[in-house]
């Protein structure tokens, strides 16, 4: 299984363990909620969810009359299928939210990590989030070095594009750090608590949710039809 057909998988799980939904509904929440799957083609879910039910983790079950346009270019038919999470799939979703190895930390499976850290235990967010903020510290110190040997040969809109880099991956460290502190002193983001202080902050903050620019960098993954 590829990496991006791992996230997918891990998405459509998660979002399902919410509510059971039919393939057009699932699609839509796929693409504005997650914006990492706001590029992937129209032939990769289905796929994905046919591999799913092969496994246990979902089942098939009748709709009602609410068509699924997505379905009909690849089935010739219209279909009224509804996705549902069987118990097995619901243990198996649980058990990738338990996963903190280094996949974890990477751009795109972190920005789907997050996305579910309403469902994740307190210990593994922190795992995931101080590994995430390691890897970028890991990168930042290899771009300052890269910028340190070649800054002489590189024209200034070359430089600047550089220096841009650096201040986003500075910007999510930052971010990261007041999320880490905030979850060491028990604070949920969605509790009254930070609401309240996101709406009394006048200094620009969001409260610890990613600003335009300030979160994590996700280019869109390409087609992984196979």
């Amino acid at each position: 299984m590829s990496r991006r057909s791992g996230i997918l998988e891990f998405a459509v799980l998660g979002l399902l363990r919410e509510s059971p939904m039919h393939g057009y509904e699932l699609r839509k929440r796929l693409n504005t909620s997650l914006g990492v799957f706001r590029a992937f083609s129209y032939g990769t879910l289905y796929p994905c969810l046919k591999t799913l039910v092969a496994s246990g983790w979902l089942i098939e079950e009748p709709g009602n009359t609410q068509e699924d346009p997505l379905a009909a270019p690849l089935t010739g038919r219209r279909a009224k299928i509804v996705y549902r999470l069987t118990a097995e799939g619901k243990e198996h979703f649980e058990d990738l939210l338990s996963q903190t190895g280094p996949d974890a930390y990477e751009d795109e499976h972190f920005a789907a990590r997050f996305a579910f850290f309403g469902q994740t235990s307190r210990d593994v967010r922190m795992r995931v989030l101080e590994g995430r903020r390691s890897r970028l510290e890991e990168r930042l110190e290899k771009m300052r070095a890269s910028l340190v040997r070649t800054r002489e040969r590189l024209d200034d809109y070359t430089l600047e594009l550089q220096r841009h880099g650096m201040e986003s991956v500075e910007r999510e460290v930052r971010w990261l750090n007041e999320l880490i502190e905030s979850e060491r002193a028990g604070r949920d983001l969605g509790g009254p608590e930070s609401r309240s202080a996101a709406q009394q902050d006048t200094s620009g903050a969001t409260g610890g949710l990613p600003r335009p620019g300030d979160g994590p960098r996700t280019d869109p993954p390409g087609d992984t039809t196979t």
